[in-house]
């Protein structure tokens, strides 16, 4: 068999999978709605979106996953599946620091998929009460940077909330250099988000030493100005790219390959166990010696990993501070229930911010 043919019977074979494919999608959309339809039936307040079962599903495909494609790879493509299906029960809506192009965008799409509406808003309380009202189901925020550490801004409003963390999503950062221009040498100036720009100095000053270096509220607008300004380039990701047209000219600049954002998914219910779980509380301590060693004591008592502490000012009096500590495992499990149940007692303040499926990259 010579290679036209041998190419001619691998793309009929494509083309029948294809079909396969295509049938079983929406075999499985079909079967989304019937979903929707016993929800709606049973005359409750419908829960479409189940964090916990979604996260099931995706360590599932990775798991049974055989290659070639990678197991993460493999996982996006179900996520889009997923979300086509959930937007035939329900459009879920999704509130996040805008404008759209944002890492926080890319955040948004990297965990609900393309089938949600993002709504972009353009202030941290914003997004916390339009979730309280129930005019977003969701809000992604961003809690922490890997090189730039805590966003103190969410902290502190998930010191007065109602709202669940109900998920988390890790983003690495990758900054892209995009122009109009020709070529890098023809760029003459870059706009970018000020942190951007410090994390690409090293790139930057070898690559473009005399550029001016001009900081803007945000990448994506970075990226609509180097749209208009042929002789300009933008610093940003590609969701910026992609919305306003910009080619990329340069990838993966920035000075450290790790960077790494996480975000926090809030809702107003709380979420079930997935099999792993992070949970997430605040505490206070009394005044007194010792007072944090015993506030954490029954986390080793019962043999719970604390992942994270952050201290932040109370705002309830001077030199008074809250504890935004997470642990492994859900609320639900019995030795975190017994820890749990040991730190309300002890603490000053207990605040149970909510259980959710552990993130991966």
């Amino acid at each position: 068999m010579n290679q036209e043919h041998q190419l001619q019977a691998i793309r009929e074979r494509i083309d029948a999978l294809d079909e396969q494919l295509q049938s079983l999608i929406n075999e499985r959309a079909g079967l989304a709605q019937q979903v929707a339809q016993v929800k709606l039936a049973a005359r409750e307040v419908a829960v479409f979106y189940r964090p916990e079962r979604e996260a099931q599903i995706l360590r599932r495909v990775k798991e049974r996953n055989q290659g070639p494609l990678p197991a993460g790879e493999m996982a996006r493509l179900f996520r889009e599946i997923m979300s086509a299906c959930l937007a035939l029960e329900r459009i879920t809506t999704v509130a996040f620091l805008g404008p759209e192009g944002t890492f926080t965008h890319e955040a948004v799409l990297k965990h609900f998929g393309h089938s949600v509406k993002a709504q972009a808003l353009m202030a941290f309380d914003e997004i916390f009460r339009e979730v309280e009202a129930g005019s977003a189901d969701y809000a992604v925020v961003p809690v922490e940077n890997s090189t730039e550490g805590s966003v103190n801004l969410t902290l502190d409003l998930l010191q007065t909330t109602s709202l669940h963390i109900c998920g988390e999503v890790a983003l690495r950062i990758h900054q892209h250099l995009m122009s109009q221009a020709s070529s890098v040498e023809a760029i003459r100036k870059v706009y970018s988000h000020a942190q951007s720009l410090a994390q690409c100095r090293e790139w930057l000053d070898a690559h473009l030493p005399t550029v001016e270096r001009i900081p803007v509220s945000s990448n994506a607008e970075a990226a609509r100005l180097a749209a208009e300004d042929p002789d300009s380039a933008a610093i940003a990701g590609l969701a910026a790219a992609e919305r306003f047209n910009v080619p990329v000219l340069a990838r993966n600049i920035e000075d450290n390959p790790n960077n790494t954002t996480r975000f926090l998914i809030l809702g107003r219910t709380p979420v079930p166990p997935s099999g792993e779980d992070k949970t997430a509380l605040l505490l206070s301590t009394r005044n007194k010696a010792g007072a944090l060693h015993g506030l954490l004591e029954p986390l080793a008592k019962h043999g719970i990993s604390m992942t994270r502490i952050e201290s932040r000012p109370s705002r309830q009096g001077i030199w008074e501070y809250v504890f935004f500590v997470e642990i492994l495992g859900h609320r639900e499990d019995p030795n975190v229930a017994q820890a749990l149940a040991e730190l309300e007692e002890e603490a000053a303040l207990f605040k149970l911010l909510g259980s959710f499926p552990c993130a991966a990259l």
